[in-house]
């Protein structure tokens, strides 16, 4: 073969590598990112999303978000999951859509396990285990070795409410009452507001409330927090003890990171990673996720996807135990 014919082949075959490679067009040719937020926007996690997708803007270029709620997080997380892997959609994974609704749902329309590949976890926040301030003052109750002394004491007398069937505040109450041996009724709202407002009206006894959620009401004395259900202490809620305190390894944190189709080539995760895990560890970033009391976590892709398989390995005990299904 002589000369010419080597150039022409090399120029046609880089020319093919250079179309065909995801990794290159939709990192490199100027095209946006979607984001999808299988969530409504304003909550927290399209809130994060959305500053994250600020930071990240000189090294990957726009990132536009897609809302894409209902089903409990699954439509939007299947929509991630049958994306093309170009890189050019990338999505939320969370509690709700990578942990429980696995066991949860009777019928999925996505594998968790096997559609997503990770890029970066990217926030955590506790739980916190809270009652009414002037029920828990009537009661004597000011620790969490009060709250189970009571209920057992007083059998079949306490109730907590969560955001629903199958919501974490109900798995979380459930796993409490396992671990503390005690009997509580559950009283499932339409929504975690809805939950809450009934704990301030003394409907209820006890809930276990995202932190950010419950704050305000800890603040204003409203609400008495009895432990936090991360592993250890949290910085906001100073004197609040971790549930691990009184049940050693107990941990139910809300949490919810960056995911791509699973067949997404490494070198665009990695890039990616890169990226978002820069903007994670900006002090800009860490400054206004601090206002929603969650903490951020960067991680690599690898991590991410252990994490995870080990939530999910956690929820499923813990859906089986509650009994919770949404056919």
């Amino acid at each position: 073969m002589n000369r010419r014919n080597l150039i022409l082949l090399a120029t046609a075959a880089a020319t093919a590598t250079a179309f065909s490679s995801p990794a290159v067009w939709a990192q490199d040719a100027g095209q946006p990112i979607r984001l999808i937020v299988p969530y409504a926007p304003g909550g927290p996690i399209d809130v994060t999303a959305r500053a994250l997708a600020e930071r990240v803007r000189e090294s990957l270029g726009t990132v536009i978000i897609d809302n894409k709620g209902g089903a409990g997080g699954n439509i939007g997380a299947d929509a991630i999951a049958k994306a093309a892997p170009d890189g050019l959609t990338i999505g939320i994974a969370a509690t709700a859509t990578h942990a429980v609704n696995p066991w949860l749902y009777a019928r999925m329309p996505y594998d968790a396990g096997k559609d997503f590949a990770g890029i970066t976890q990217m926030v955590r926040v506790p739980n916190v285990l809270v009652m009414n301030a002037a029920k828990a003052e009537q009661l004597k109750i000011h620790t969490v070795t009060d709250l189970i002394a009571y209920a057992k004491a007083n059998p079949a007398k306490l109730n907590y409410g969560s955001g629903g069937n199958g919501s974490a505040g109900h798995l979380a109450g459930e796993m409490f009452k396992q671990r503390a041996g005690i009997y509580a009724l559950h009283i499932p709202y339409r929504g975690a507001n809805p939950a809450q407002l009934a704990l301030l009206a003394g409907e209820v006894d006890f809930n276990i409330d995202n932190l950010a959620a419950a704050a305000p009401n800890i603040r204003a004395g409203k609400l008495k927090a009895l432990a936090v259900t991360s592993l250890d202490a949290s910085a906001s809620l100073p004197g609040v003890p971790p549930l691990s305190a009184t049940f050693k390894g107990f941990s139910i944190d809300t949490w919810w990171g960056l995911v791509a189709p699973a067949a997404t080539p490494k070198p665009i995760i990695d890039k990616l990673n890169k990226a978002f895990v820069a903007a994670l560890n900006a002090p800009e970033t860490k400054t206004r996720f601090a206002a929603l009391l969650a903490e951020p976590v960067a991680t690599t892709p690898q991590q991410f996807d252990s994490f995870m398989a080990s939530e999910r390995a956690k929820y499923q005990q813990v859906v089986k135990a509650s009994g919770a299904k949404v056919d």
